[in-house]
């Protein structure tokens, strides 16, 4: 197989990866199945399932660890290494004030400095959100949607900052307050809310892409208040 040929097949196992990474049902530490399950089910050898897990490893979507496996989302860092300990010494409420403080920020940003291949992502995500047959589904596009905006500011400290953050949000795990359906509702805020933060940041809109956010993410703390208030009845 020539140069080219073997990109090719290399860029069809990414997009694939990527696909089961994004609607599948993963453990809450985000562990992927064993290589020989993953290569079996989706179709490839190991050879290319190693080489597209090295490609996904460079962007920062996984990271893994020698004799425990391959995990989502970024290897922990010295910064994040007491995530677990940091996670107990606070809570959701608290979580997002301090994503309502950072989050706009890294919108304002990435809407003058997101590329044609960010924005592509992110209409991705927004598609891919709408699409989601459970909740588990939706979750993994909504974070790959606020990641990819992370990344379009093209800012080592503020992406450093946004996974921080959305390390502590998975350590806390909120989604087990919530008692709704299996998945999200055809009219659930968070769709309108994306559309508007997306097209800000098309627009090189900054203010107004900080503005979105803002407001989106007071929804998702309005709503986290209410799940926490109707489990204490």
């Amino acid at each position: 197989m020539d140069m080219i040929s073997e990109a090719g097949v290399n860029r069809g196992v990414v997009t694939q990866l990527r696909a089961f990474l994004a609607q599948a049902e993963l453990p809450e530490d985000g562990r992927l199945p064993p290589e020989r399950d993953l290569a079996a089910a989706l179709g490839v050898t190991r050879t290319e399932l190693r080489k597209a897990l090295g490609t996904l490893e460079a962007e920062g979507q996984i990271w893994r660890h020698v004799g425990k496996g391959t995990f989502v989302g970024n290897r922990p860092t010295d910064t994040l290494s007491d995530i677990e300990t940091l996670a107990k010494r606070t809570n959701p409420a608290e979580l997002m004030r301090a994503r309502l403080i950072i989050e706009p920020e890294i919108a304002r940003a990435a809407a003058l400095t997101a590329t044609p291949l960010h924005l592509s992502e992110l209409r991705l995500c927004q598609t891919r959100t709408r699409e989601a047959a459970t909740w588990r589904q939706y979750e993994n596009w909504d974070t790959r949607l606020h990641r990819t905006i992370a990344e379009a500011t093209q800012n080592t400290p503020l992406l450093g900052m946004f996974d921080m953050l959305n390390a502590l949000r998975r350590a806390v795990t909120w989604g087990r307050l919530r008692a709704n359906p299996v998945k999200p509702s055809p009219d659930h805020h968070s769709f309108a809310e994306h559309e508007v933060i997306i097209t800000a940041i098309e627009n090189r809109d900054m203010n107004g892409a900080a503005a979105a956010m803002r407001t989106h993410l007071q929804s998702v703390e309005r709503n986290l208040l209410t799940w926490q208030s109707d489990a204490a009845d």
